[in-house]
């Protein structure tokens, strides 16, 4: 097959590393996958994947709303399908799934496959919610399926009526690196370490959570906390490091290529986000049984297991996640207990392999009952372990 996946922004973050992951995937087994994506993508991807995939740069398509760049956006990929001609388009990222199921019909034949990372229109505004469940059903008239990373996220879509039927196939990687890493050499070998590993974006709240840190510091001095990632917010979150004179504890890491070291090091992984789908970072720190504190989040709990491998906490209380974290740093034993959960907890779901055969298994599928409506006929579904 010929495949597109399609996404606003090609940074290093969660979706992107689920993307590409399925990407090469289905390169390495024969198939044909360019990658489509906004402006000022992370070079990085291209130079290392760029002798398997085919990368493909759209200007306008941008992670802001701009109505009048999104239109651009939407016929230069009504032109790009074309040219393409395409067999399935695999979409990521909200706002690229949007555009890109509006400018498929310029390729009639090509199915569309509409990945979810994260619900979109979650969020406090009544008038966000309202335009972003529009755009969606908008949406849907051009889509022929869906797939989630979590089960939570697809029945977002299914109680919204934006959709009667959503796949779940959670985000794999190679939980193996995880689970066999030594711990980073340039981090602390002294005292406890927290690790947020975590795109700098405002519904991560790096910022709350600074905020909230001072009273855990004052109870453990010898405490180190790293923030490894990048985005946008990472100046912000610097300025503000200094300005609270955090900086002899909180330190920011950037981008690492070595997230299992990082994990191999910690004491405990800390996530604070408003919205997420299943953050790979989860599963990652579990492989390398490092427990997590986390906010509750719909999809928490289908791999986070409160007081078994980790502890979630309320999702508006941060000052309640600093007790938490004080109570586990004074309780080696407590600490030693979930980390042994951790390790212990059933990843299958998330293995590598799975996420690309079952990914590319319902591609096939798409693009099968795509052709069969077309020709008018039945159609029947690709059994579940069907070679590829």
């Amino acid at each position: 097959m010929k495949i597109i996946h399609i996404l606003t922004r090609l940074l290093h973050a969660g979706s992107e590393e689920n993307t590409i992951a399925t990407a090469v995937w289905q390169a390495l087994h024969g198939h044909e996958v360019h990658i489509v994506h906004g402006p000022d993508p992370d070079p990085s991807w291209a130079e290392d994947y760029g002798h398997l995939l085919s990368f493909h740069t759209l200007p306008d398509m941008r992670h802001p709303v701009a109505p009048l760049a999104d239109l651009r956006a939407v016929l230069a990929l009504r032109t790009l399908f074309r040219a393409l001609d395409a067999d399935v388009l695999h979409t990521h990222q909200s706002k690229a799934g949007v555009l890109g199921a509006l400018a498929a019909p310029a390729c009639p034949r090509m199915a569309v496959l509409r990945g979810l990372h994260i619900v979109s229109f979650e969020t406090p505004s009544p008038v966000k919610r309202a335009l972003f469940i529009g755009l969606e059903h908008l949406a849907a008239l051009f889509s022929d399926s869906y797939i989630a990373v979590s089960e939570a996220t697809g029945q977002a879509y299914l109680r919204a009526g934006i959709t009667q039927e959503v796949a779940t196939v959670h985000s794999g990687m190679d939980l193996r690196r995880f689970r066999t890493a030594l711990p980073a050499a340039d981090l602390a070998i002294q005292g406890p370490v927290l690790l947020m590993l975590a795109a700098f974006e405002p519904r991560k709240r790096h910022a709350e959570f600074l905020r909230a840190l001072p009273p855990l510091l004052a109870r453990h001095p010898d405490l180190r906390v790293y923030l490894a990632g990048k985005g946008p917010e990472q100046d912000r979150i610097a300025t503000l490091i200094r300005h609270m004179g955090l900086a002899a504890h909180v330190h920011m890491l950037g981008h690492r290529t070595d997230p299992e070291a990082l994990i191999a090091r910690a004491d405990l992984s800390v996530l604070c986000s408003t919205n997420e789908g299943l953050p790979r970072v989860i599963v990652q720190s579990l492989a390398g049984g490092c427990p997590v504190v986390a906010c509750d989040l719909p999809a928490l709990r289908e791999v986070l297991r409160d007081g078994e491998n980790g502890l979630i906490c309320p999702p508006d209380d941060l000052p309640s996640m600093m007790g938490t974290i004080d109570a586990l740093l004074q309780s080696r034993p407590r600490l030693a207990q979930l980390a042994q959960g951790a390790r212990d907890t059933d990843l299958s779901k998330w293995e590598l392999d799975r996420l690309g055969r079952e990914s590319t298994r319902l591609s096939q599928q798409a693009w099968r009952h795509r052709r069969a409506r077309q020709a008018g006929y039945a159609y029947h579904r690709v059994p579940k372990e069907a070679p590829l």
